[in-house]
């Protein structure tokens, strides 16, 4: 059996493809404070966070989707908690999800923007412009693999072109 992609939900972008999340990475997803959680917790029984060795909350990517769920049913749509509990119980699949704070987007933005910055911070100070210069992992998946740099003479690493100058 294929395993799923990091990503369960086709919906749910959180600029990341992790699979477990802190309750104050959640709290900073969903855009509520972290005893608003573990409130919602003891409200919905379809928010069932696992604990840790240490006894943290640790949230799956479909329990953030569901206090999304829950965060659009009674902050949006103004459901009481007993109208968003049935509500959930009768359409999960159907509700919409209130999209991850902007809080949290822009932080993920940010890192993105920092990781970018750094690969292009490398490039230039090797004096390469080519992003694979900045990556071996990145250059070796381009050239098809190890073997393949090896074995075919147009490529081979005899032929690369030096990291920068007056190396040589």
């Amino acid at each position: 059996m294929p395993r799923r992609k990091a990503k369960e939900s086709d919906d749910l972008d959180l600029g990341s493809d992790k699979l477990y999340f802190k309750i104050g990475e959640v709290a900073e997803i969903v855009g509520v404070p972290a005893y608003v959680l573990r409130y919602w917790e003891t409200e919905f029984r379809a928010v069932k966070p696992q604990k840790s060795r240490t006894q943290q909350r640790v949230y799956r990517r479909r329990d953030v989707e569901t206090l999304l769920k829950i965060k659009q049913l009674l902050y949006v749509e103004k459901f009481t908690i007993a109208g968003a509990r049935q509500k959930l119980k009768e359409a999960a699949a159907g509700c919409t999800a209130a999209a991850p704070s902007g809080v949290y987007l822009a932080k993920q933005s940010l890192g993105v923007v920092r990781r970018l910055l750094e690969e292009t911070l490398v490039m230039a100070q090797t004096g390469r412009t080519d992003p694979a210069a900045a990556d071996p992992a990145r250059f070796l998946e381009e050239v098809g693999g190890a073997r393949a740099l090896v074995e075919d003479a147009e490529g081979s690493i005899l032929d690369r072109p030096p990291r920068g100058p007056g190396r040589g």
